[in-house]
């Protein structure tokens, strides 16, 4: 990731990604993690860098982080 995002897009990602959404992880480039494209998870917050911390179905609490991880809204 080159920069973080600005307060207008992590606002913007806030209102998509409300506490209690429903994602599907797209893509995720995190060797260490057993998360793969397809797993479901719900939105617990959106931090200040505009990482979306989900509680994941496989009970992983891994966040998706801005502009390298990738989620789908259900």
């Amino acid at each position: 990731m080159d920069r973080l995002p600005s307060k207008t897009a992590v606002e913007r990602l806030r209102a998509r990604f409300p506490k209690g959404t429903r994602v599907e992880l797209i893509k995720m480039d995190d060797p260490y993690t057993r998360l793969r494209p397809g797993d479901l998870g719900t939105v617990d917050f959106v931090d200040d860098t505009g990482t979306i911390f989900c509680t994941w179905d496989s009970g992983s609490s891994l966040g998706v982080v801005y502009g390298e991880d990738r989620v789908r809204k259900l």
